[in-house]
């Protein structure tokens, strides 16, 4: 192997997103603003963060099945880290939520209720996601006999 040389003949590439992942993730970036605001006006003076939450995520989440369906190739990865991210921030806050209600907190339910469907749906678009992001052999060229 020489320096600055080809270091294996079977590199990988990132593929594009699909256009049904791109969808799904757009659909999946409304559901979480849904969210958000359904948070933020179910306690305004208090849920500022679910607007905060749902907002940025599902508008990055937008803009990913956006990118993705234009065959960005890069989207893949980004978009799967951004809802990795998004999933570990629920759980914990869900967990918090719920360790709440069980205290007797009442007044946290619907919170922690919130918290758990972004938690779902962040966990289900990781597959379609993960799918998307693995890169694919290229091919290469071989000479004729």
């Amino acid at each position: 192997m020489t320096a600055g040389g080809p270091r294996d003949e079977r590199k990988q590439v990132l593929r594009p997103m699909n256009t049904k992942t791109a969808g799904y993730l757009i659909l999946y970036g409304g559901f979480l603003i849904v969210l958000g605001l359904l948070g933020y006006l179910s306690n305004p003076e208090k849920a500022k963060t679910a607007l905060v939450t749902g907002g940025t995520f599902g508008a990055l989440s937008i803009l990913w099945g956006v990118l993705g369906a234009r065959g960005v190739r890069w989207m893949s990865p980004v978009a799967m880290m951004t809802t990795a991210l998004l999933t570990l921030a629920c759980a914990w806050r869900a967990s918090v939520g719920w360790r709440a209600v069980l205290d007797g907190q009442s007044e946290k339910l619907f919170a922690a209720l919130l918290l758990t469907v972004m938690l779902v749906a962040s966990v289900t678009m990781l597959p379609a996601l993960f799918r998307s992001w693995k890169p694919q052999p290229t091919a290469t060229s071989q000479s004729e006999e």
